[in-house]
């Protein structure tokens, strides 16, 4: 069984529609899918899920803060109708919102003419993030390519780096908890953090009630997939994987090609029934 928990579609950052995303990962062979799209669930809104031979895991992606650093906190196995979880997607899209004017603004005044209104344009009602900064500033020449928007203004410690106006690490996981689903940090090497810094992260989520960290995310050094794998183990936290696929053309994130778990790691899906959609 592959299971991939970890995925996005045009309801936020990626470049498949649900039902499209859905009938590539069963043509990649995946068999359990979970969409997790960035702070929204407008994918189980859209979807028709009728892939054959694939089961699909409700999930959502939300945005948080540690330390003043952006952190990742993917929901499994959720209630997409829970109120709570719900009310907390809409508090994140609002804050997207402004996080996108304030991103605007900034990059106003390093030149760039008025991006906002193109950029809500690209995201054509999907949550907006970077990636839609990215893509303006790409097709209006300011940039080469997306590699080079984020290196020069949207990634770490550039203009585009807003970390304002999410909910709390508590705030989320609780969010996820009582739709009934599992919260598991997402990608915890991808932060830019030490090794100690990722494990006092890893502590601080599991005291606000995360269950399960990403011991795999797409393609990555056997290394990193160990150390992650022993830091679960001592903290009790079962493990997840995922692709983390945003775009076919991304071969690092191809649904289903990621390593597997190790054998001394407790997978998250044993801890939840999962339904079918």
């Amino acid at each position: 069984m592959i299971y991939d928990l970890h995925s996005h579609t045009t309801a936020s950052d990626g470049s498949l529609d649900p039902d499209s995303l859905v009938s590539y990962a069963a043509e990649c062979g995946v068999d359990v899918l979970a969409i997790t799209d960035h702070d929204t669930l407008d994918a189980f809104d859209q979807i028709d899920g009728s892939a054959p031979g694939i089961q699909l895991i409700t999930g959502v992606e939300l945005s948080t803060t540690w330390n003043r650093i952006g952190i990742h906190v993917v929901g499994l196995d959720v209630d997409p109708h829970n109120r709570m979880l719900r009310n907390g997607v809409n508090q994140q899209k609002a804050g997207r919102i402004e996080r996108a004017r304030i991103i605007a603004g900034r990059l106003r005044k390093l030149g760039v003419p008025d991006p906002l209104d193109d950029v809500l344009e690209i995201a054509g009602g999907a949550c907006v993030g970077r990636p839609h900064f990215a893509e303006h500033l790409v097709a209006t020449g300011v940039c080469r390519d997306t590699k080079t928007a984020f290196r020069k203004y949207l990634g770490a410690g550039k203009a585009g780096d807003v970390r304002e106006g999410w909910a709390t690490l508590k705030e989320v996981v609780q969010w996820i908890s009582s739709a009934g689903g599992t919260a598991v940090l997402a990608h915890p090497m991808k932060y830019g953090l030490t090794k100690s810094k990722t494990r006092a992260l890893a502590i601080d989520f599991r005291n606000a009630g995360g269950r399960a960290i990403e011991v795999v995310c797409g393609s990555q050094p056997e290394a990193t997939t160990n150390h992650l794998a022993r830091l679960a183990t001592e903290l009790g936290l079962a493990a997840s994987c995922g692709s983390d696929f945003h775009d076919p053309g991304l071969a690092w994130s191809r649904p289903g090609a990621f390593p597997p778990l190790p054998a001394s790691v407790s997978p998250v899906w044993e801890t939840w029934q999962t339904p079918c959609i």
